[in-house]
């Protein structure tokens, strides 16, 4: 999925930034990362959402949300970005509630949906997370362009999860529309997100 990149969530993973300035370039894009030439339709799916109720597409349908992956133990790299998250939507002011920031964990077997409430609502009251069965949570990586892998931590106690570090824009119409890739900054953040509320979604 590109090169690797250490980080406290065990690792993380994220494109060449050299092809993503060269992509941007031609296609005209994000501060942060890249528009897609051509939207991708989402397909249906079910995760469980932090409230234990079933999260499906339809939950996303009439907002911009941006996507994060990761899970409630790592150290250092997923509270950062949640925490720049927090601050990139509060510049936007009111502008901000239009957008949804959903965290989905990859970590099932320790992430529960009352943890993961607590988790995201730490950051912010209007974040959501979900997350799922490995089997699901691997087809919606294959939509959105995600991976993760579980390991071992290096003193043999427990486990960490390799994951991909971008953050992955949908449209209203829940659509994979572009890419913000690492490092964030909360200004280019802001800006990014002032860009694609601005936008018409095309039909």
């Amino acid at each position: 999925h590109g090169t690797g990149r250490t980080g406290g969530c065990g690792g993380v993973f994220q494109r060449p930034v050299s092809a993503w300035h060269e992509h941007a370039e031609r296609a005209g894009a994000l501060v942060s990362g890249t528009l897609l030439r051509e939207p991708r339709l989402v397909a249906d799916f079910v995760l469980t959402g932090d409230d234990g109720r079933p999260f499906t597409r339809a939950d996303l349908a009439g907002r911009w949300t941006v996507v994060f992956v990761g899970y409630t133990h790592c150290a250092d790299v997923c509270p950062t970005t949640l925490s720049h998250l927090k601050a990139a939507r509060s510049r936007l002011g009111g502008e901000g509630e239009r957008l949804t920031v959903l965290f989905v964990s990859v970590d099932p077997e320790r992430d529960t949906p009352d943890s993961l409430r607590r988790y995201v609502r730490y950051f912010d009251q209007g974040f959501r997370a979900a997350t799922g069965t490995v089997e699901a949570l691997t087809a919606l990586g294959r939509q959105l362009g995600f991976v993760f892998f579980r390991n071992s931590a290096a003193d043999g106690e427990g486990y960490g999860i390799d994951h991909s570090a971008e953050l992955m824009l949908l449209d209203p119409k829940v659509r994979l529309v572009g890419y913000l890739i690492p490092p964030f900054r909360i200004e280019a953040l802001a800006a990014d997100f002032e860009t694609i509320l601005g936008k018409r979604v095309a039909p």
